[in-house]
């Protein structure tokens, strides 16, 4: 099991109430003239630290823009996110991406593994990007937490779906990240891989005091989070607390009423 000091101190007085991540106004427009597609308009919503969040909406709502300009993968047409205390959207590019190799971690759904590497180097890629050495105890703790310890030394092609998407949650845990982003990150699972996955997401969240932000289209996958956000037409549709997969799927038939 994830266990460690981050726990007791990510859930501990104001900081549980105090926002991750934070989008205030944020519209994303891409294209010009008559061509131009409002992916997101005016969205303003907070991730709590050690929360776990799913966004959901139809095809085309705006979930993977949000993630993105979260990220700060994407920047917003206008409108600001801020990563704690940090405004994204003021940073110039080098600044950002070494902000992304500190703070922020991505789980995909391709799993987006080096073939080459083994899991151990695949997993610390990113510390080794950042020219950073890796903190053995805590490499030790991630590996064994996601049940990787008996495949350090293979490579993804000798793995199933679900040992890399292992690696890939792994790799985005190691750097201690203040968000993990995850998008999809059961897509291209199986059942019961996916809910192994899924399991590990909400592990990293209650263990170690982790956000966690994922994007879905999956009522089963929406029903490991605390919370769920809803985007119709790039808009803020609603959330919903305490989700189950049923009261996920009712409320998606109902978006745009």
């Amino acid at each position: 099991m994830l266990v460690s000091e981050r726990a007791s101190t990510a859930t501990a007085g104001t900081a549980a109430t105090a926002d991750a991540v934070r989008l205030d106004g944020v519209t994303r427009r891409y294209g010009k003239g008559g061509s131009v597609v409002m992916a997101l308009r005016e969205v303003s919503v907070g991730f709590p630290q050690g929360s776990f969040t799913a966004v959901m909406g139809p095809s085309g709502s705006g979930k993977s823009t949000l993630l993105h300009c979260a990220a700060g993968l994407d920047r917003p047409t206008s409108g600001t996110v801020h990563l704690g205390s940090t405004d994204l959207t003021a940073m110039r590019e080098p600044k950002l991406t070494e902000l992304r190799r500190h703070k922020v971690g991505f789980v995909f759904q391709a799993f987006n593994l080096m073939p080459s590497l083994t899991v151990e180097h695949n997993i610390t890629l990113p510390l080794r990007l950042a020219g950073r050495r890796p903190d053995r105890a805590w490499l030790s703790e991630v590996i064994a937490g996601v049940g990787l310890r008996d495949r350090l030394r293979h490579r993804p092609a000798e793995l199933s779906g679900g040992q890399q998407q292992r690696v890939a949650i792994a790799r985005a845990l190691v750097t201690r990240p203040e968000v993990v982003f995850a998008d999809e990150p059961t897509g291209a699972l199986d059942t019961r891989s996916g809910r192994e996955v899924l399991g590990l997401l909400r592990q990293a969240v209650d263990d170690l005091g982790q956000t966690v932000v994922m994007v879905t289209h999956d009522p089963v996958a929406a029903s490991y989070a605390d919370r769920v956000v809803l985007l119709a037409d790039g808009r803020l549709a609603g959330t919903m607390t305490t989700p189950t997969p049923e009261r996920v799927a009712e409320r998606l038939t109902r978006l745009g009423e």
